[in-house]
């Protein structure tokens, strides 16, 4: 059952009183974030040989790439390596500037599962990520946003076409969350809404048009879309 509310909840939304039932519902982007932020080479497996940053990598992305459940991605004309990345994404709940790595959990609404889309060729050679990260409908999130899940209890599952190509423990990140809300609100504030993608583990497969990809996290669900050509 979806229970509509006044505005967004990490806005204060309250119930206006109307129910629908979730088969009748196209279910969009949980999140419309002023500001995207992502963090690369959060994980061991991920980073390869690179050496170990002192300081975490983060960039952004435009919130115009978001798309929700079930919602096609366009592979672009001239792409020819289209990867998944399956991540955790975190979604701020409050206005936060300056904030501590003790409290930085005080100012999370919740999580919900992101994948963060990425052309490999345009990514080494852009320097900006502009196209590589940031082609509309490159990051699909959702179904919804998760208030009480526990990362230490996730696992993050990706398949393609039905077959399982990527599995691994959610939170063994090689920065946590409360240190990327910490590091990014020196200098930037954040406000509810506002979301960073955490990163992905492994190495990932080129996708094409007709193929289907699920990002399935433990306690959040499965985000599933569809690839397609661009008409």
């Amino acid at each position: 059952t979806v229970r509509e509310l006044s505005v967004a909840p990490y806005l204060g939304g309250t119930a206006t009183g109307t129910t629908l039932d979730l088969a009748d519902v196209k279910l969009l982007a949980p999140a419309e974030p002023s500001k995207v932020f992502a963090v690369g080479y959060n994980y061991d497996s991920h980073r390869g040989d690179r050496v170990l940053p002192a300081h975490p990598p983060i960039f952004l992305k435009l919130p115009t790439t978001i798309i929700g459940p079930n919602a096609e991605i366009i592979y672009p004309e001239g792409a020819t390596d289209v990867h998944y990345e399956a991540e955790l994404v975190v979604v701020i709940g409050k206005t936060a500037s300056k904030v501590s790595v003790e409290d930085a959990g005080d100012y999370i609404f919740g999580v919900t599962a992101g994948n963060d889309v990425s052309e490999r060729t345009w990514q080494a050679g852009d320097r900006t990520l502009w196209r590589a990260k940031n082609t509309d409908t490159f990051k699909p999130m959702g179904p919804w946003i998760e208030t009480e899940a526990n990362p230490e209890d996730m696992q993050t599952t990706v398949r393609l076409n039905g077959e399982v190509v990527s599995q691994f423990a959610t939170n063994n990140m090689i920065f946590g969350i409360a240190h990327y809300i910490a590091e990014m609100t020196k200098y930037v504030a954040l406000y509810p809404g506002d979301m960073i993608w955490m990163g992905t583990d492994g190495a990932t497969q080129n996708m094409k048009a007709g193929d289907t990809v699920e990002v399935e996290i433990t306690g959040i669900g499965t985000l599933r879309n569809p690839l397609i050509g661009e008409e």
